[in-house]
């Protein structure tokens, strides 16, 4: 770099062609001269020429290159065994681009090395058993098990266990989850293992990409990883699917922005150069698949898949960038598939020529064996005793998945439901209804602060005369006139009072669409002075204890990330706001397939809430319902029954996948956020948020509502306060002779009365 003295060695032209030619002309091809960074480019250079000047062999020992060369022989072999026992199961195999485990498992030990505790993965369907089982730790017995009953993956207790069985509907047993500790070659600061965290997906390409990267933010937050150093992402793509869903852009784009980034994430492009039956001509309008990520400034490294030592090389080079950049990076692995799409498509339909080329083709362990046993350091005994070993415990593990003892064992269990969610309930699990209610002392503590503003600070006329408002309301005797934004606020205010955490996301919401929110108020006089009055509510507070983040302007990755974030950890209230109820449309895959269903195939609860502004009063199609027959028709409860508060019947919400509410007063929603953290198990909140109501005069509530003691039918008598079910009309006197009772619910309650 200019300025920067450098100790080379003094190279002739012929040794300087010589190290150029190994570094750019060989296995590897880098794109890194459209990152804007000089400084970047340089890290990348000296690396990639450091690299490529070292002795043959150096980087590579004896020991090594064994290891290197079991885990591509295991890599191989499961593919070709549980082809052999199992014909017809679909599997999506890895072969053609099995260089991709020996080069994940060395990676994740090269980011050990740099201080990584914990990676989160997200999969495509494409050599996933393959990775289960030889880098995440999955018993082969029990992919062997499912793989032979061909069915659903149901997970369920290990036999013996107290705790109460919850199986759900199930799920296809390639696309679920694992979380486990596994060993490295040497961590740094002494750590010999690795977590695995590989979330489970649907068949929606990339749609699991945002999820990984929210998860990983909230691992980063509960750790108290602030240098975003000690948890990572990693997800691996489809050559098809990277190039052709919008999601990945997205995803892509929420990586650099504040209340997003989670320190970079690691991409790893299977590109076989076939998506099903799509050849890459079709299949997208640039040169490179991964030429996408190019625009963010993300560096790419173009790898030959049959040379398992520099997929090696790039994955841990791959590693070291994120954790020195924190930013994203993508390794291309450039393979074939030797079998079709999935082990029952005939791809010489389609691909005639292209399969007979691949069928003609040494596999990549057969190539990197040749390669071994030219240098001599391995010999033909090292690769027979391999190969036996590997067959050996694949012929003892097939045996013992066949075995009825082990069956109830060899079925996916609790073990990958993080440790924090240990005490919430399951839908078969009896839980208690909480109070919501806040005793008027604490109100009236938090209610000033968080409607306090700095001197020093010049807010808009009209928010101070709102936050003034808000202040009077909350300290006078009677406690009247609590709007909908600072019922919200109160909530929130509350909630990080006992200590939990609460994150807001979606457009425009550090405003609020309708101007109703102003968590963050602007000084009218200094470009880019701010302050957020719910980050003072204790001493010392850490600010993303509260956090309150306008996202980019996308609903698909943005809700995606909030969805990973809220699976984390139990003691969150993560809310998303549409900018109009009506946009959540654009996410529908995440609501469709990780909202409305997650618990029930992969037994994730999430407590995430979705504000949805509606008001039914003209402006078109775009900006008046929020679809709320959609999430009605989605829900999987009796439709009915109208659930009582009696233990023996409230599990009636426990059983259903979500709550979908259109609340009408401002106390009302002051209960619903609270009662998602107070409850002894997660569900996903639909709440049909007002827009005409937020500051309406007649939909207010007094203080006494936030702690009002009322009775509760079958409920032994007991008092407490919490969410209305029922808020009677108490503006006309009724009278005899009544035949007709009008229920409603939200806006259309005004009219009415």
């Amino acid at each position: 770099m200019p300025g920067e003295e450098r100790a080379r060695a003094v190279l002739t032209l012929r040794d300087v062609l010589g190290v150029l030619q190994r570094a750019y002309c060989g296995s590897v091809g880098y794109e890194y001269m459209h990152i804007n960074d000089g400084d970047k480019r340089s890290w990348l250079r000296d690396r990639i020429e450091a690299a490529a000047g070292a002795e043959p062999g150096d980087a590579y020992g004896r020991e090594r290159r064994l290891a290197m060369l079991e885990k591509l022989v295991w890599a191989t072999r499961f593919e070709s065994f549980a082809a052999a026992e199992y014909p017809t199961a679909k599997r999506y195999s890895l072969a053609g681009g099995e260089s991709l485990i020996p080069a994940m498992e060395e990676m994740f030990s090269r980011a050990a090395s740099l201080g990584v505790e914990s990676v989160v993965v997200g999969m495509a369907h494409r050599g996933r058993l393959n990775f289960m089982v030889n880098v995440a730790g999955v018993p082969l017995s029990q992919v062997f098990r499912e793989l032979s009953t061909g069915g659903l993956f149901m997970p369920v207790e290990v036999e013996g266990s107290e705790e109460e069985t919850y199986a759900g509907t199930g799920e296809f047993y390639v696309l679920a989850g694992a979380s486990r500790d596994r060993p490295t070659r040497g961590g740094g600061a002494g750590r010999s293992s690795l977590h695995l965290s590989v979330l489970a997906n649907p068949s929606h390409l990339e749609s699991v990409l945002p999820v990984v990267a929210g998860k990983t933010r909230a691992k980063q937050f509960y750790s108290g990883d602030g240098g975003r150093t000690r948890n990572m992402a990693v997800v691996v793509h489809g050559d098809g699917g990277f190039s052709g869903q919008g999601v990945v852009y997205e995803t892509l784009n929420l990586g650099a922005l504040p209340g997003y980034t989670a320190g970079g994430t690691v991409h790893i492009v299977v590109n076989n150069r076939i998506a099903f039956t799509t050849e890459p001509g079709a299949g997208r309008s640039s040169r490179y698949c991964t030429d996408v990520a190019k625009g963010l400034g993300a560096p790419v490294f173009h790898v030959n898949g049959d040379d398992p030592e520099a997929v090696v090389h790039v994955c841990e080079l791959a590693a070291e960038w994120r954790q020195a950049f924190h930013s994203d990076v993508v390794v291309d692995l450039i393979c074939y598939r030797r079998a079709g799409h999935n082990e029952l498509d005939d791809p010489t339909f389609t691909q005639p020529v292209l399969c007979e080329v691949i069928k003609k083709h040494p596999s990549s362990v057969e190539i990197y064996e040749k390669k071994l046993l030219g240098t001599g350091q391995v010999t033909s005994e090292d690769v027979q005793m391999i190969h036996g070993r590997v067959d050996r415990i694949l012929n003892e593990e097939l045996a013992k998945s066949k075995s009825d003892e082990h069956l109830m064992a060899n079925k996916r269990d609790y073990h990958w439901l993080s440790a924090q969610w240990a005490g919430m309930k399951s839908p078969d699990q009896v839980s208690r209804v909480r109070d919501t209610g806040v005793k008027p002392d604490v109100l009236r503590r938090v209610g000033p602060a968080i409607t306090a503003l700095p001197e020093s600070l010049k807010p808009h006329r009209a928010v101070k005369e709102m936050f003034e408002q808000r202040r009077r309301a909350v300290t006078a005797e009677r406690g009247e006139g609590i709007d909908w934004g600072f019922a919200e606020a109160l909530a929130f205010a509350t909630l990080l009072l006992e200590g939990y955490h609460v994150r807001l996301s979606g457009q425009d919401v550090q405003r609020g669409t309708f101007c109703h929110r102003h968590a963050v108020v602007h000084d009218q006089e200094t470009r880019g002075e701010s302050y957020c009055p719910l980050h003072h509510v204790v001493p010392d507070q850490n600010p993303e204890q509260f956090t309150v983040c306008n996202s980019l302007l996308s609903e698909y990755a943005a809700l995606g990330f909030e969805i990973g974030y809220s699976m984390e950890n139990p003691n969150s209230l993560v809310l998303w706001e549409a900018q109009f109820g009506d946009f959540a449309n654009l996410a529908q895959v995440m609501i469709d397939q990780f909202l409305s269903c997650a618990e029930a195939k992969w037994l994730r609860q999430s407590g995430l809430v979705l504000l949805l502004p509606h008001g039914y009063d003209g402006l078109g199609p775009e900006h008046s319902s929020a679809y709320l027959e959609r999430f009605l028709q989605m829900s999987d409860d009796n439709p009915f029954v109208i659930p009582e508060m009696e233990p023996t019947l409230c599990k009636q919400i426990q059983e259903c996948n979500w709550q979908v509410v259109n609340l009408t007063t401002p106390a009302n929603y002051f209960h619903a956020l609270r009662r998602q953290i107070h409850r002894e198990f997660r569900k996903p909140l639909i709440v049909m948020a007002p827009k005409n109501l937020l500051r309406h005069k007649d939909f207010r509530s007094s203080l006494s509502e936030f702690d009002e003691i009322q009775d509760h039918p079958g409920l032994d008598d007991e008092e407490g306060s919490r969410f209305k079910r029922l808020i009677p009309d108490h503006h006309k006197q009724v009278e005899k002779g009544i035949n007709r009772f009008i229920l409603c619910s939200g806006q259309v309650s005004r009219p009415v009365d």
